[in-house]
């Protein structure tokens, strides 16, 4: 008996340990949904018409293609900028939902960006 006291906790922690997925795979999973579904966001919301396409910069809007090295721009600060503006860019606050705006940030903070499929023809 006093064995299988003992057993116990450890066959219990083993199964627990094989029966989770890592945390890591299904965010992995989800950060790359997200930063595809934020690239098609960033195309078709207007973000390129001033940051150009892919954000590489543009007549209106400054390149963020550094904005995942930039220590200066984290989440926190991306989302403030998109919901509210600033710099000479216009809120979007009240053009984009919560879900899309971490689209976006997921997006812009992608170590490897994803370009957008061509949007469909109307």
């Amino acid at each position: 008996m006093t064995h299988l006291k003992l057993l116990f906790p450890a066959l219990l922690t083993a199964l627990i340990l094989l029966s989770v997925t890592p945390a890591h795979a299904h965010w992995g999973a989800r950060n790359k949904a997200a930063a595809e579904a934020g690239a098609v966001l960033f195309r078709d919301r207007g973000c390129a018409r001033c940051h150009g396409a892919n954000g590489i910069g543009g007549k209106k809007g400054p390149a963020l293609t550094d904005l995942r090295r930039n220590k200066q721009w984290k989440a926190d600060r991306l989302r403030a900028q998109i919901l509210n503006g600033g710099q000479k860019m216009p809120p979007f606050g009240e053009a984009l939902s919560d879900p899309e705006v971490a689209q976006l940030i997921a997006y812009l903070r992608a170590k490897h960006r994803p370009v957008a499929p061509n949007a469909p023809r109307q």
